[in-house]
């Protein structure tokens, strides 16, 4: 097979760039139900003009490219150690080529390998199968949502929903505080895939296998087909919509697979998939290696309608819009309120776990007093010139540094804290105590936010690897939104007690 290497590039490349059209579609159709001019509608409008460019751009949807994962179903007497290696050459050469970003770290010592390549990067599943033809399917499922994967063992005790037995109600109640514990941290409106019974590690793998399902397929299972349709139908109401922010639409899909288990364990495992539903396959012919057919419809069978919702809202109506230059002023800070729109101008800095660690301990490496932090680990590209370019740039996960950030806020003096999802208790009160605010970026929209950054300042801590390096970088018209502000305010904290309030109303048993 002459060309399965560059047909296996070909594959991540249309993976990591170009949503499927059946993701499209559910995007879309969200899109539409939520209520013109909301924060929700607004963040889908940017996710839909995201998507555009990443695929104009062929560059990656959301940075965070995830853990490569592919399933390979090839005939009888296939070289499988052939296919691997370069299936390994094929991953190293798309992230030299900025489609992946680099995502391999060494567990011990934090080292980035640079290439994706290392021990179990990537993950590599070989199955046999009676066709002549080789089918190769990859997902790319990102740290932030990965992160949100739960699994539960029944009988216990869930909050907000009670007792969950071993059978198909407590299976319900599992599924839907899987989807209310995530709130906007998975970059809502997500898929999840459900894997019933097995064990602790089987159990997770049928629930990641159930995301390379199509989003319109049918469960052949009767019992399942209806608690998809139950949950599609009710997981909706708890109100959390897109990125957290309170909506219509907070899940665009749910597949359920089962398997049998041992008679003293019972596990539910969810894997829980951002927006950014980053799957496809290839099906390949056998002899040559060449691409006969996409697995999932293309992307380009579906242009994204990227025009934003202008009708008036009363949200619309109170959302205040203020530009700020960087460094920022504590009295700037002091007047923002939780719903205003920010457009920061200026120098902003990089940093996520590896930096904020450091900074605990040690001095910076310039002076960040009333600087904006944004939590992000760009894919990075430097030319012939030597000089660096943003490929992609939107926010990583934010709770990780909780137990960081209030105590980085005081040290240094910093402004503005942007990443996604939110952040808890202590750094709330350090926003409000040294004078900070919160602003929430949309998680994923990569393309969206690597055109604010017009040039590369400088980097520091390059030995942390690209993504967890310090970037500094001047930026122009970067929107995000207050959901933390500094008078104790907080979005992501009345979205999660409106939501739980509405999960605990979904109590009572459904199927019995």
């Amino acid at each position: 097979m002459q060309q399965f290497q560059q047909s296996v590039y070909k594959l991540i490349v249309e993976t990591s760039t170009n949503l499927p059209a059946d993701v499209r579609e559910a995007i879309q159709a969200a899109k539409a139900q939520e209520d013109a001019g909301t924060r929700s509608a607004l963040s889908l409008s940017t996710i839909a003009n995201n998507i555009h460019m990443a695929e104009c751009n062929v560059s990656p949807i959301c940075q965070d490219t995830g853990m490569p994962t592919f399933i390979i179903h090839c005939p009888v007497g296939a070289n499988q150690i052939v296919m691997k290696k370069q299936i390994l050459a094929a991953v190293a050469q798309a992230t030299k080529d900025s489609k992946l970003r680099t995502n391999s770290v060494d567990s011990l010592t934090g080292a980035n390998t640079g290439d994706n390549l290392g021990p179990g990067t990537p993950v590599v599943h070989f199955e046999q199968w009676e066709k002549d033809d080789v089918e190769v399917k990859l997902i790319l499922k990102g740290g932030g949502c990965e992160n949100k994967n739960i699994q539960y063992s029944l009988p216990m005790e869930i909050e907000g929903l009670g007792k969950a037995g071993r059978d198909l109600d407590g299976i319900r109640k599992c599924i839907l505080h899987s989807i209310y514990q995530a709130q906007g941290q998975g970059c809502s409106a997500g898929f999840i895939g459900v894997g019933i019974g097995g064990d602790r590690t089987t159990g997770y793998e049928l629930a990641k296998h159930q995301l390379f399902r199509h989003v319109d397929d049918v469960n052949p299972i009767e019992e399942l087909r209806q608690l998809e349709d139950y949950i599609m139908g009710n997981a909706n109401s708890l109100g959390i919509g897109t990125m957290g922010f309170g909506g219509q639409v907070t899940l665009l899909g749910c597949k359920v697979g089962v398997m049998n288990r041992l008679p003293a364990s019972f596990f539910v495992s969810v894997a829980y998939n951002c927006w950014a539903y980053r799957r496809q396959g290839v099906l390949l012919d056998s002899n040559s290696g060449d691409i006969k057919e996409w697995v999932y419809r293309t992307g380009e069978t579906v242009p994204m309608n990227q025009q934003a919702e202008a009708a008036a809202s009363t949200e619309k109506a109170e959302r205040r819009e203020v530009v700020l230059q960087t460094p920022i002023s504590e009295e700037q800070i002091r007047e923002l309120r939780v719903g205003d729109v920010v457009i920061i101008n200026g120098i902003m800095h990089t940093g996520r776990d590896a930096l904020h660690k450091y900074l605990m301990d040690h001095d910076a490496p310039l002076d960040l007093n009333g600087a904006a932090i944004y939590h992000c680990g760009p894919v990075m590209a430097k030319d012939a010139n030597g000089e660096w370019h943003v490929k992609a740039a939107g926010p990583t996960t934010s709770i990780r540094e909780e137990p960081y950030q209030g105590d980085i806020i005081k040290k240094f003096g910093i402004r503005a804290v942007i990443g996604k999802g939110g952040m808890g208790a202590k750094t709330l009160a350090a926003l409000k105590e040294h004078g900070g605010v919160y602003l929430n970026a949309i998680g994923g929209a990569a393309q969206y936010y690597a055109e604010c950054f017009k040039k590369v300042e400088g980097v520091d801590f390059m030995e942390f690897g690209i993504p967890e390096a310090m970037w500094h970088l001047q930026t122009e018209g970067f929107a995000a939104i207050v959901t933390m502000d500094s008078h104790g305010n907080s979005l992501h904290a009345e979205v999660e007690k409106d939501s739980f309030a509405k999960l605990a109303q979904l109590k009572e048993t459904v199927f019995s």
